[in-house]
């Protein structure tokens, strides 16, 4: 299993008992709320506080080390949710065989509906690197239409397209021709329903929706199945992430 050392992390205070001891968040607040918890010293009684890899923080005296933190790629199969709970669908985290999976938060979603590579981890700045629209992490979707695409789409995609309810266009997106009606799609950001949205702007529907890479990272795994993720990988898509674990 790939496990890696969080570096120049920040967190929240709650969160960082629940990944240093096997407190619930409900009882890792009820001992922040109690004054058991303190932070360099400092009896710290709300739950919000930020805390970095730097502090030292003990509960009744003992001080807290983090466990090491898990990236994992899945191959998200159609009519699940991308969510810790079950829904209308099954949520995506009945296959997951692992402890503390509720520990795990999902990295860039799918509709119910839409299949692929979702990225899953406890470590929450490695996520938000990866989503914020600073950061550019490209997505590329294969994507099966309803009808034959038309003959300018490609440019008007790649000027940017505005969408009903938005403000601004859509960022620059690639498209590649695979069949008359399948192509692949590269964007750089996460709006809602983006990709739906954009075909129905250009007078298409989708029909299937597939997302086969984020950053460098290509799906590797079947329908359904999942692995953890290498260090080389966590680092490519956010370099200053993490540091292999001594363990």
């Amino acid at each position: 299993m790939a496990l890696f050392v969080i570096t120049g992390f920040a967190m929240r205070l709650d969160k960082f008992i629940c990944k240093s001891t096997e407190l619930s968040r409900v009882q890792a607040r009820a001992a922040i709320h109690a004054g058991e918890i303190r932070v360099n010293d400092e009896t710290i009684i709300e739950e919000a506080t930020q805390v970095h890899e730097n502090n030292c923080i003990t509960l009744g005296g003992q001080r807290l080390v983090a466990r090491p933190s898990r990236y994992l790629m899945m191959n998200k199969q159609p009519a699940t949710l991308s969510s810790n709970v079950d829904g209308v669908y099954p949520s995506l985290f009945h296959r997951l065989n692992i402890e503390r999976a509720d520990d795990l938060h999902i990295v860039g979603r799918l509709d119910a509906d839409t299949t692929g590579l979702v990225l899953l981890t406890d470590d929450g700045r490695w996520s938000f690197n990866i989503i914020r629209p600073r950061q550019q992490c490209k997505k590329v979707y294969r994507v099966g239409l309803r009808d034959p695409l038309a003959e300018n789409v490609a440019e008007r995609f790649a000027q940017g397209l505005l969408l009903q309810g938005e403000s601004a266009p859509t960022l620059p997106a690639g498209l590649e021709v695979v069949g008359p009606r399948e192509v692949l799609l590269t964007i750089t950001e996460g709006r809602f329903h983006q990709v739906k949205r954009m075909f129905a702007a250009v007078g298409n529907r989708v029909i299937s929706l597939h997302r086969e890479q984020i950053g460098s990272l290509r799906l590797d795994v079947e329908s359904g199945q999942w692995r953890h993720l290498t260090f080389d990988e966590v680092r490519r898509l956010d370099p200053g992430a993490a540091q292999p674990s001594e363990e």
